[in-house]
Formats: structure tokens, sequence, C-alpha cells
């Protein structure tokens, strides 16, 4: 029996209505075959037929008859007449409902999370507390509280004193940006830091400050955060911790801190460069390279490149050290920093000392060229954080697989937006149970019997092919949604 298309009406000018059709999609015939394959022969589909189903075709073990009678309990308004089961066409309709998620919520963090962090990607924001462009909007802690509710385990405070010089503040320094207090964000990352995880937060700081402050920041730190605060017992660690270690910890990430004076020089002289900004298209980024088989020339050549971004900061440590709280120094857990030398050294394995290296992502793509398994050895112990580049003035993003295939844990994001490139990155971190950390691939962890590691430009057979069948389409071609977008719902099984 085939049902008309249902009419529903909206409200115009609060005083009229107007009524479109919603299309009904019927069952492929793929659909068809999986229902009258597990349904009895009354051509009705009872609890236990959906239990077999669900463990057979769909690998839930755990599924209980109590709980596939209360999936049919759910559904019994689209089967007046068979209250017992599932007709097809509520089966269809649970099939793609909201019910049946692609990733199963219940399977969780099902991960090794006893290896160190740098085994792990790690969903990370940029500038996290901006509401919008980089330039002219707002800094609050609404945009952090909201990134910690998602999952997103690393924020970045920029902190910088406030006009009286005698409290900090967070903002994008050298901008039109609106400050907001460091102790206000400090206080919401507390509060909100575990209420999609328990998995650690790393709190990474752009230091702007005096010493007097930095000791000032060092207090309110130590109040904020208590017990939960990791600190390590020595200055460098040879080893970081596992998330497991750290659960419902808060990590700080900085590097050395330098004298205020000196990074506002550098500050200027890098925001005098900054190029023009970026059209809608390349703001929001071109199609990601990889789903069209592409390569990282060609995601170059797609894509403009930031010249002063190639710009290396150099950080002594000696010098950075001077002058320097020791309160505020003993707090960084991660640190971070460039040495002399070039990529080469930026690069270079220490075996005692374990650090994080920032790179922008014209950097990354540059470096990648020539030093690509370089990178990947690196964050074999290290941490590679990735950046936008300055030129992404309206908080766009870019191709997070590069940093991915090269092994960078932290690929930071702005989360204000929209666009493909963010949504592969929370579609990425929906996986281990939407913890925030997703184990890297063996490939990126492991060296050859001769000290060989993986090489990202290396022209590999595929192991595996997925392929995606769309079994049901959205109809929105009536004139209630002109102007909008039409796309098809895709859902494999």
């Amino acid at each position: 029996m085939s049902s008309k298309p249902k009419k529903q009406t909206y409200s115009v000018c609060f005083c009229c209505r107007r009524r479109f059709k919603l299309g009904v999609s019927e069952a492929p015939p793929e659909i068809k075959e999986l229902y009258h394959r597990y349904s009895d022969e009354g051509g009705i589909m009872t609890a236990s037929h959906l239990r077999s189903f669900l463990i057979e075709v769909q690998k839930e073990e755990k599924i209980t008859e109590e709980e596939t009678q209360a999936i049919i309990d759910g559904h019994k308004h689209l089967s007046i007449f068979h209250r017992k089961g599932l007709n097809l066409e509520s089966f269809f309709k649970f099939l793609f409902g909201d019910t049946n998620p692609p990733l199963l919520p219940s399977t969780g963090v099902h991960q090794d999370m006893s290896l160190p962090l740098s085994h792990y990607y790690i969903f990370t924001g940029h500038n996290s507390y901006l509401t919008g462009n980089q330039l002219s909007s707002d800094c609050s802690d609404a945009p952090i509280i909201k990134a910690l509710q998602r999952g997103v385990r690393v924020i970045e405070l920029d902190i910088w004193p406030n006009d009286s010089k005698d409290d900090v503040d967070v903002l994008h320094g050298m901008t039109l940006t609106t400050p907001v207090a460091l102790i206000k964000c400090l206080m919401s990352i507390k509060e909100y830091a575990f209420v999609a995880s328990e998995y650690p937060v790393v709190i990474t700081l752009e230091d702007h400050l005096t010493p007097d402050l930095q000791a000032k920041v060092a207090q309110m730190v130590t109040q904020t955060f208590g017990d939960i605060l990791f600190c390590p017992t020595s200055e460098t660690l040879k080893e970081f911790p596992s998330p497991d270690s750290l659960k419902k910890r808060i990590i700080i990430s900085t590097k050395p801190p330098k004298e205020y004076l000196e990074a506002k020089e550098e500050k200027e002289k890098e925001e005098s460069q900054k190029g023009k900004p970026l059209g809608d298209e390349e703001a929001w980024g071109k199609e990601v390279p990889s789903l069209r088989g592409g390569t990282i020339a060609d995601y170059k050549q797609n894509s403009g490149i930031d010249e002063d971004d190639l710009k290396e900061e150099e950080d002594s440590d000696e010098a950075s050290r001077q002058n320097t709280s020791d309160d505020y120094r003993r707090l960084i857990a991660i640190h971070a920093g460039k040495p002399k030398g070039g990529i080469v050294e930026c690069l270079k394995v220490e075996p005692d000392k374990v650090r994080r290296l920032s790179l922008s992502e014209s950097q990354l793509e540059k470096a990648a060229e020539t030093y690509g398994k370089e990178i990947v050895r690196f964050t074999q112990q290290n941490i590679l954080r990735v950046y936008p580049k300055g030129t992404r003035i309206t908080s766009s993003n870019y191709n997070p697989l590069i940093g991915w295939m090269h092994g960078a844990q932290m690929v930071a994001f702005n989360m204000q937006g929209y666009g493909r490139s963010l949504w592969l990155m929370q579609g990425m971190f929906k996986a281990n149970g939407g913890c925030g950390f997703v184990k890297k691939p063996d490939f990126l962890l492991k060296t050859g019997p001769n000290n060989e590691i993986f090489d990202p430009k290396a022209n590999l057979p595929s192991k595996t092919t997925l392929k995606v069948r769309p079994l049901r389409l959205l109809d929105l071609s009536s004139d209630f949604y002109k102007g909008y977008v039409t796309c098809p719902l895709f859902k494999c099984l």
C-alpha cells in the first residue's frame, strides 16, 4: 500500500498559513530484503526478530530483547495495526532515525588509553575565546564552554595585561577584539572541563605578560584548579603521561615565557606583515583533496600560501627564563617552543626530553615536502600543534588530514564557524566514545628493524575500499525550501 505525501503548513506574517508537501521515501529493495529476512510469516518484525537483526547485521551483540521491545514501543504510532512489532515502514524509519545512530554511543571509549599523550589525536581549539572573526569579535567564556561541551580537550588562551597593567585579560592581541577576564575563563573551564569527557583538558597559553603578572596567573591557576591541576615533579618530562593517568586533570602548556615587551614587539611585526583577507571560497576551504583522490601537492596548488607564516620563531630557553616567576614556570607541564636552527633543529628528537612544537598550516605544508618522515618520527614521542595561518581572519579552517597523516596530535581549529573542514574535524572526534582522544594508527607509531619510518609520500596500495550507497534521499524540492541546499542523506549498512 503506497502512502500519499503528507501535507503540512507553516505560518506567514502571523495571519495566514501555507501548505507544503513532505515527501515520503519508499524503502529500497535492499531494505525490503532485510525486513523480510527478519520478520515472521505474517510480515511483522517482532522484538525477537529485531534483536536478531541488530546482533547479526549491525553487530550490536549486547542488545537485549527488552531494549528491542522499547524500540518497537517507540514506533507504535507508525504501526497502528501491528502493535506487536514493526512493519516495513516503521522498520525503514527506525534504520534512519535518531534511535539508530551510525556510531553507537554505547560503544564508549574502547581504545587503549594507557599510552603516552603523543600517541593520540587530540580535539584542539584555536583562539578558543573568540565569538566570531579574528579581528573584531568579542572575547568571552561562552565559546570555551561550548567547545568543552562538544568534547574539545585543548583550549587556547592569549593572555595580556589589562589596561591598568594590574590584572590579566584574554584577547587576540593587536586587534579590535574586546577582552574577557582570565579568571572568568579559568572558572568556566573548571566547571565544564569534564561534562563531555573525563579525559584531561590542556590549556595552551600564549603569554604576553610581565613577571609580576605571571606570578598572578600562577596564583589564579593554582587557586582555581587546586588538586586537579597536573604539575610534573621535574621541570621537563622524559615521556608524556597517558590519558588514563590524567583523567579529570588540567594541564598547562606554554613556551618558557618571554618579557612582555619582547613579545609585544614580535606580535606587532607579525601583524604588520599580514596579507589581505581571504575570499569566501578560500576562507571556508575547498573540498578536502583526499576525498577527490588528491595529494598534498594538489592541496598546495589549490590553497593560498601565506609566506609570512614561514618565518621561524626562535626561542632561547636561557633568555626566556630570565625574570620569570618560578611559581608560574612550575605550572608548565608541556613545554613548547622552537629551537634555533630552523626546521631541522625543530624536529630533532631528544632522548631525555619531550616537548610541544607549533607550526602554522603553511609551515607544515612546506616542511612536509622535504621532511615528511622526520615530522612523523618527531610526533612519535613529541607533540606537534598545527594552527591556522594568520590570514584566516574570518575564523575559517584548513584541511586537517595533512596534519593527521604526519602524526600531528593537536590540529587546532577555529570552532566559531562552519564548513567542510570543521565537519570533518567534528566527525573525527565522534570516534572512541567522543572522549576527545583518538589513538593514532600503528603505522605512525612504529619503526622498522632498520629504524625506517612511515613515509607520508609513499604510494601505497589500498587495503580497504569503502563503498557508500544512498538508500534514502530527502526531498527538499518544494518552494518551502527554495534558497536552501538540497542534499542526500547517506547511510551504510
